[in-house]
């Protein structure tokens, strides 16, 4: 199992992190880009919203992990954040961090297992 290092707004977590997880995570994330793709071209064109489904997802391992993000509240993809639960025996971070980073440091992730 490699360790995932998810770079925040002040400060960066690492953690153990399955490949698996990860790949399910990347698939949860793309359909949030859709989600924020839809909200962000019914914005431009004036029509009326579609409300999207937030992104929840959870990851019970080794340390625990839960990234959840509502795509009717932000304007672009570009500009979401997500609130991020990392979490063991002994410690758990609640913090918000930037949906764009969490991709990269997420393909950095997978490019570093594959």
């Amino acid at each position: 199992m490699a360790q995932l290092t998810l770079n925040l707004v002040q400060g960066s977590i690492t953690f153990n992190f399955s490949t698996d997880s990860a790949k399910a995570l990347k698939l949860e994330i793309d359909q949030l880009m859709q989600c924020l793709k839809t909200v962000a071209a019914n914005a431009a064109s004036g029509g009326r919203p579609q409300p999207q489904k937030s992104m929840e997802y959870r990851q019970a391992g080794e340390v625990f992990l839960e990234v959840f993000c509502n795509p009717n509240i932000y304007p672009s993809p570009f500009a979401a954040k997500v609130l991020l639960t990392v979490r063991d025996e002994r410690i758990r971070l609640t913090t918000e961090a930037e949906l764009t980073r969490l991709i990269e440091d997420l393909g950095q992730y997978l490019e570093q297992v594959a």
